[in-house]
């Protein structure tokens, strides 16, 4: 009886083994929704500790009631999710290398484990730089610097793995560059460059109850499909290895958001834009799919390029550029800043002029107490977003602000395949 006993249970074994060796994004999917569920129960058990610790502040877009406080909202709270996402991918590390692990020939993927472990280094980093900031509110200069310095160890796998840095010329510029150019030391600065702007860009449209992890959603589910529609082409291994990234960070976004949406329990804080930027960046780079990564973002670099004058203090930035409530009717509208044009110098001077001559901005002289101050809304794309639709709820404004980022996402899928066979002769 013991020895049939011990046969069935070897038998098991076996089947959990050859389970893990055939199908690790199976594997990678249960963790993944084991991950969402543990998730979704632990985040409000962090509630009081977190604002005890004074990692908290007041949702502005809410109305209080009279005799009553402002709601007092936790924030930070990204840093747990970042923190189940790393115990996953942690106890995910021998499933993808478990089969070169057991094989008695030698041949172990040394690059391969490589690359993971690197991938995860540069996101722990990451999570950890997110949380000092939301704890000291470092300036944008460490904010620029810092994702930069969480990237070295992914440039440095890609030295040694790949250290190509060569790209193909796009069809109408060939006759001028040829068919490809090398880079060299400019591909890795841009590669630089690329953590920065995940980072940010998802940091900058910010705002509201949901919007972080919202498009962060968005851009994470459409990485997904496009690494499954990739996964029959000759890199499925690069898109597999984004596969193992993207389901357990989707499965903890998805969570996060729940508790986000609105009325929201929680604040993601810069962690959790930290977390997402560099998670993105992880598989673009090592996945090798970095322009095609971009073009899901296109909704960010929108509003990165409507929000130049103001982050480069060609037009005056406040603090927050988040709508202002109006508790009178509950609705969001535009946010906006003061300035006289006299002070401008002749660029801030000329973004005003092009940015109201398109109607992206909303532009009133002759306000202050001496009429000398001119006022303009905030330049962001929630702030346009504003323009176009008038004073809005806070959460019709998120799911307005999502349906775009879906919209960006359907436009990148158009540009990677029907249409890239126009630049390209193979897509990459």
């Amino acid at each position: 009886m013991a020895s049939s006993n011990n046969t069935a249970f070897q038998n098991a074994v076996d089947r959990a083994f050859e389970l893990i060796i055939r199908h690790p994004l199976t594997i990678n999917l249960i963790m993944s929704v084991t991950g969402f569920v543990i998730t979704v129960q632990m985040l409000p058990k962090f509630y009081d500790l977190f604002i005890h610790a004074g990692l908290s502040g007041k949702d502005m877009s809410k109305k209080v009631l009279p005799g009553r406080k402002p709601v007092i909202v936790p924030e930070s709270l990204g840093v747990v999710a970042g923190a189940v996402f790393l115990i996953m991918m942690f106890l995910f590390i021998p499933v993808p290398f478990w089969k070169p692990l057991t094989d008695k020939e030698p041949g172990f993927p040394h690059h391969e484990f490589v690359e993971f472990i690197a991938a995860l280094l540069s996101i722990c980093c990451m999570v950890f730089l997110g949380f000092a900031d939301d704890v000291l509110e470092l300036r944008w200069r460490h904010k620029l610097t810092l994702p930069t310095i969480a990237t070295l160890p992914l440039l440095m796998v890609y030295i040694v793995n790949y250290g190509s840095t060569t790209i193909i010329v796009p069809k109408p510029f060939r006759i001028y560059l040829g068919n490809d150019v090398d880079l060299w030391l400019l591909y890795y600065v841009y590669m630089g460059m690329l953590a920065v702007f995940c980072t940010n860009a998802i940091n900058i449209l910010s705002g509201i109850n949901g919007v972080e992890a919202g498009q962060s959603l968005v851009i994470g589910f459409s990485i997904i499909i496009f690494n499954f529609i990739e996964l029959s082409g000759k890199f499925r291994e690069t898109h597999q290895f984004s596969l193992f990234f993207m389901m357990p960070f989707c499965a903890v976004c998805a969570a996060i958001l729940y508790h986000n949406w609105y009325p929201s329990g929680l604040f993601v804080g810069d962690t959790f834009c930290y977390f997402a930027g560099m998670t993105f960046a992880v598989v673009g780079i090592l996945g090798h799919f970095s322009k095609t990564m971009l073009l899901f973002f296109i909704p960010q670099v929108i509003n990165f390029l409507f929000s130049v004058p103001q982050l480069f203090r060609f037009v005056p930035c406040p603090r927050h550029r988040l709508p202002k409530y109006n508790p009178k009717t509950d609705k969001l509208g535009m946010s906006y800043t003061q300035f006289k044009s006299k002070d401008l110098n002749i660029i801030g001077r000329l973004f005003v002029w092009l940015f109201s001559t398109l109607r992206l901005i909303e532009i009133k002289t002759g306000v202050g107490e001496d009429g000398q101050y001119t006022q303009s809304n905030n330049f962001t794309l929630i702030n346009f977003v504003l323009r176009l639709v008038g004073p809005t709820h806070e959460q019709t404004l998120v799911i307005y602000m999502l349906i775009i980022q879906c919209l960006g996402s359907c436009a990148a899928f158009f540009i990677r395949f029907p249409l890239a066979g126009v630049f390209y002769d193979v897509v990459e």
